[in-house]
């Protein structure tokens, strides 16, 4: 009898679980039982583990065969098994020392010709691993930056099955030919697959050198506070408007003056899109702020994750980190919008199947963009709107209360008149001259919160703002009046606060003032408050 075990990681969701993967050979007929709740997609494996083998080199054993997948109550699924089951048979074959095997994590599929492909999710599976105290991994060649990402964990990356045995019988290590046709990588189809997205407009920011640059954007003054403040403190922003006023080129550059991810955001981000399949080749971490904008016809399924079996990450979740844009916010259906509501307030998405619970992080900063009735002229002067009142009502009804609520600032935008279109020496301040300011609000927040688990002013409870970070005295008056009104929900109070740190921050004060609370107000109501509508202003 012979036996022999390594190791791989079945992914749940973005989490990733070490799996013991066992090889038992006994006399008898020769068969090959794959036991462990394995899906349709892992059972496979078996005519595709034998045929990389024979393929390179190896010789099949004609005996009972039996490969067992620890913890068995956990659901197994995908290609990426192959490489340690390979090396589990031949270790029970005593083609490969079983002891070798035993402290290896391996992830990889297996083609028939032994050539060892890639598999999503590489990275959050290493992580997986270096958790468990797992010290040497074994992955695909070209997704082996990827898994480097990780630190404390020794990275081997085999192009074949023959150059992995090769390594772990100390022999001489065949060369592999590389394809250099010039045609698509076939090997790199396994990261991106057609549809795995779940989020059209999928992007983030780029170099400078390339970067949308918020200067293009023309007037909208009270529309750029918004989209500087909501950058600066992570605040949810709805920009109403006509149709071509300039909503979605806002939306488009607010990912270029978010600051650059940390490492810890980098490696959380990098993990959401490895396992969605949306890494782009040759950059293993994304290390900027993620964009995502879906059509107003995506499901909720692709909104905030789904699908058969355990669940996939959707838009919020590729959104992590980043900015998620809803344009035409009112034509998406209610239930996809107020599905956000729970990930708008807790910064992840839970999603119980029947194959299990799934945990996905989703803490995005949200942009809606509406018109303000089907045609987009309602109350224009001039514009010759006829949408009847019933029909407007229930167009701007789609954006339900509860969800409009969780949305710190509301700001109209005006249509663009001739004469700043035709104007010249007016343009507005770059991407780079808000990017810093947002930066040093940022900073200056993060300063503030250093003992803390927050990371912005957005995710600062309404109650440690009021008791360890008051504002300056009688700064809130207006806003507890309007509170005791009605006009605001004693959520909406504490948003206003938190924008009103953000706007201090902005402005360089050490706490909100009268006018920053005056501005929170009015960017989050719309009413005017007397004060003008740029940062530093009338201070």
């Amino acid at each position: 009898m012979g036996f022999a075990r390594t190791c791989s990681v079945a992914l749940v969701g973005v989490e990733g679980v070490v799996v013991e993967v066992q090889a038992d050979l006994e006399p008898g007929v020769a068969a090959f039982t794959l036991v462990g709740l394995p899906d349709k997609s892992l059972t496979e494996s078996r005519d595709r583990v034998r045929a990389a083998v024979v393929n390179s080199g190896g010789e099949w054993p004609q005996k009972k065969l039996t490969v067992g997948l620890s913890p068995a109550s956990v659901p197994k699924g995908g290609s990426g098994f192959d490489l340690a089951v390979a090396c589990a048979v031949l270790g029970a074959a005593e083609r490969i020392d079983p002891r070798v095997l035993a402290d290896i994590v391996m992830i990889g599929e297996l083609g028939l010709d032994g050539r060892v492909r890639p598999v999503r999710g590489v990275l959050p599976a290493v992580l997986a691993a270096a958790d468990a105290g797992y010290e040497q991994v074994v992955v695909p060649e070209c997704t082996a930056a990827e898994a480097a990402l990780v630190p404390g964990v020794s990275v081997l990356g085999v192009r074949s099955l023959r150059q992995l045995i090769a390594v772990l019988t100390d022999e001489p290590v065949p060369q592999e030919e590389s394809d250099e046709t010039g045609r698509p990588d076939a090997m790199l189809a396994g990261l991106c697959v057609p549809g795995s997205g779940l989020g059209a407009g999928l992007g983030g920011a780029t170099d400078d050198a390339h970067a949308l640059d918020l200067a293009d954007v023309v007037g909208q003054v009270s529309a750029r506070t918004a989209v500087e403040v909501a950058a600066a403190g992570a605040h949810h922003l709805f920009l109403q408007g006509p149709p071509g006023a300039g909503k979605t080129m806002l939306a488009e550059r607010l990912p270029a003056i978010l600051p650059r991810l940390t490492r810890e955001e980098s490696l959380e981000v990098t993990a959401v899109h490895s396992v969605a399949g949306m890494l782009p080749p040759g950059k293993p971490l994304v290390d900027v702020a993620p964009y995502c904008a879906p059509h107003h016809s995506a499901t909720m399924q692709s909104l905030v994750g789904g699908g058969k079996g355990l669940a996939r990450p959707g838009a919020v979740s590729l959104a992590h980190r980043g900015v998620l844009f809803l344009d035409e916010a009112p034509e998406f259906s209610g239930q996809t919008l107020d599905s956000l509501r729970q990930p708008l307030e807790s910064g992840h998405v839970v999603i119980a199947r029947s194959a299990g619970v799934v945990r996905l992080p989703a803490r995005f900063l949200m942009v809606l963009a509406a018109n303000p009735c089907p045609c987009g002229r309602h109350l224009q002067p001039g514009g010759g709107c006829e949408c009847p009142a019933s029909v407007v009502r229930r167009y701007q009804g789609q954006l339900s209360g509860p969800l409009l609520d969780r949305v710190d600032l509301k700001v109209e935008v005006e249509p663009v008149t001739r004469s700043e279109l035709s104007g010249y020496g007016t343009r507005g301040e770059s991407t780079r001259s808000v990017a810093d300011r947002v930066r040093e609000a940022r900073e200056r927040a993060a300063a503030r919160l250093a003992d803390t688990g927050w990371r912005t002013n957005s995710e600062v409870p309404g109650h440690a703002l009021r008791t360890r970070w008051p504002a300056a005295p009688g700064a809130l008056e207006t806003a507890e009046s309007d509170l005791e009104r009605g006009f605001l929900t004693a959520r909406g109070l504490d948003r206003v606060l938190r924008v009103a740190w953000t706007v201090a921050d902005l402005a360089g004060h050490d706490r909100p003032r009268a006018q920053d609370v005056a501005l929170a107000l009015q960017l989050r109501t719309g009413i005017s408050r007397g004060v003008p509508m740029t940062i530093g202003a009338a201070q």
